[in-house]
């Protein structure tokens, strides 16, 4: 599963992806499980989602969540990506 998550704070908006192991991490605080998501999550989730992949990807975050938190005034999600995606159906030219 992946989420393009849109960020804002004081310093402008930046996208950032999740990719399994953030995932994880988040399935790890919150003691849920991923497929917990389709039932809707919060903004608290999102968050924590777009903290640690923004840490992944090496964008400059405060080491602490809630610090981090302050920072936001907005989050988005922007695309997501099906865990497993369906497989197109041959047609007659392949």
């Amino acid at each position: 599963m992946q989420l393009t998550l849109e960020v804002t704070n004081q310093d402008g908006t930046y996208q950032v992806s999740t990719n399994l192991f953030t995932i994880v991490l988040w399935e790890r605080r919150f003691k849920r499980k991923a497929a917990d998501m389709a039932n809707g999550i919060g903004v608290e989730d999102l968050l924590y989602l777009a903290w640690e992949a923004s840490k992944q990807n090496k964008i400059v975050v405060p080491s602490e969540f809630d610090k981090y938190c302050q920072q936001v005034t907005n989050i988005e999600v922007t695309a997501q990506e099906a865990p497993n995606p369906t497989q197109a159906a041959p047609t007659d030219g392949n």
